[in-house]
């Protein structure tokens, strides 16, 4: 990995990162058109990249490349990342990328649970073709979809009967749609409720972190990943919280290419102020247990 010009001893390098939130940059523009009935104000519609631009500073461009597969894997390389989960695709990049090499991508299924029944046989077709989770991200429904809605109710149902996880966007979305539909308090609901569910915080859950972590400690199934969070920009309750009694509840992602480049996360990452006991868990083992890599 590259070794940033100051960073503490206790990083360990080399450990073999599992990143649960990575792209491949091929045609970004077509990511966020599910999104677009939803938006209305003129800077979002007519002037973004991405529906959360405002929120980052140097957002990485695609790479002038003719295989951005191979591209990927060399960053991955070059910073020490050995698995990365992608979004699933029956073709393109992504789809590309897991079949050239199996034993560093992995994907998760993007779920509308506005899509009732097909959805729930839509992921059943994904893990058939070997998808290790499921995602959903409520604010981006057409229409909204909230945290603990009855429409989520079967999917969660059958995440517990395929023995996969979900990651759900919570707390206050980046792209300029509502943000009450994911509230963080409506996933105690899903989790009493669902008490074998694989629960996965996506996207920080601000400004509720600190509710969030409350709710970790009351439910042993709940989790929290670092998705589109600078490191430098973690919460600081979750820091605390996973230096304490959360060391096996906190998973690491990133968010390239999608608005933060590996340069950036990989340099700012070793300066967060993890005991060293938790580095390894973090960066790796936590993913490995809650996605059951080692099945």
């Amino acid at each position: 990995m590259a070794t940033p010009s100051a960073t503490p001893d206790t990083f360990p390098y080399g450990i073999g990162i599992i990143d649960t939130m990575l792209g491949i940059p091929d045609r970004r523009g077509d990511w966020y058109e599910f999104l677009k009935p939803q938006l209305r104000d003129h800077e979002s519609r007519d002037e973004f990249e991405f529906p959360a631009q405002y929120m980052f500073k140097d957002v990485p461009h695609d790479p002038v490349t003719d295989d951005p597969v191979a591209w990927v894997v060399g960053e991955m390389d070059r910073f020490g990342i050995d698995m990365a989960m992608l979004g699933h695709q029956a073709e393109g990049s992504q789809s590309r990328a897991v079949l050239a090499h199996p034993e560093r991508f992995f994907t998760s299924a993007s779920v509308d649970p506005n899509r009732g029944m097909d959805a729930v046989r839509d992921l059943e077709q994904a893990v058939r073709e070997g998808a290790r989770a499921a995602q959903v991200f409520p604010a981006g429904c057409n229409p909204q979809v909230p945290i603990n809605d009855k429409r989520l109710y079967p999917i969660y149902a059958k995440c517990v009967e395929l023995d996969i996880p979900i990651f759900v966007c919570a707390g206050v979305p980046g792209p300029r749609v509502p943000m009450l539909c994911q509230h963080v308090e409506l996933i105690d609901e899903v989790c009493w409720f669902f008490p074998e569910l694989r629960f996965v915080i996506r996207h920080g859950a601000e400004p509720w972190a600190d509710l969030a972590v409350k709710l970790m400690l009351k439910w042993p199934n709940l989790y929290y990943s670092t998705s589109a969070f600078a490191p430098r920009y973690y919460p600081k309750a979750i820091v605390d919280y996973a230096n304490t009694r959360g060391a096996d509840k906190v998973l690491y992602a990133g968010y390239f290419p999608m608005g933060l480049s590996l340069d950036r996360i990989m340099s700012e990452l070793p300066l967060v102020p993890f005991r060293d006991e938790v580095w390894p868990k973090f960066l790796r083992d936590n993913a490995r247990k809650v996605l059951k890599l080692d099945d």
